[in-house]
């Protein structure tokens, strides 16, 4: 599996914990940044190209981290095709996926504790879309406003 992975200062440390153990566990990432510490920089100019590239098919999952993870939702959701949710509880991070094929888990570099994190990011890449009629039919609804 292919996961992007982008933060803006807010995040930064949380996705290199992130990075560091998720690599530990086998896990192929591209990281959009950012690279360096910038309390100046804007959580956009990560998560929009990282957004892109999930919804462009170029990676199968991606995690989201800014000092909240609310804005990294809201500029992720911005993207036609990604389906980004900020997650705070175990069950969400895997339910997500199962019924609402959620593709990019947003996280809160201030909110979120780096063993909590982990396990949300592994519940949520571990989980595999059910795909019954129910959920299909409400991912069409989505997709026909996305289109509309």
């Amino acid at each position: 599996m292919k996961i992007g992975i982008a933060s803006d200062h807010g995040g930064f440390e949380l996705k290199a914990f992130l990075v560091e153990k998720l690599q530990a566990m086998g896990h192929l990432l591209e990281d959009f940044g950012a690279h360096t510490l910038d309390n100046k920089d804007d959580f956009p100019d990560y998560i929009i190209p990282l957004a892109k590239a999930v919804a462009d098919k170029k990676l199968d999952k991606a995690i989201a981290v800014c000092g909240s993870g609310v804005g990294a939702t809201v500029a992720a959701n911005k993207v036609k095709g990604v389906r980004a949710c900020l997650v705070n509880d175990h069950f969400s991070a895997h339910q997500g996926v199962e019924d609402d094929d959620m593709n990019m888990i947003c996280l809160g570099g201030r909110t979120t504790g780096n063993s909590v994190a982990l396990e949300l990011a592994q519940a949520f890449l571990d989980a595999k879309f059910i795909g019954g009629e129910r959920h299909l039919r409400r991912l069409k609804k989505i997709s026909d406003i996305e289109n509309s």
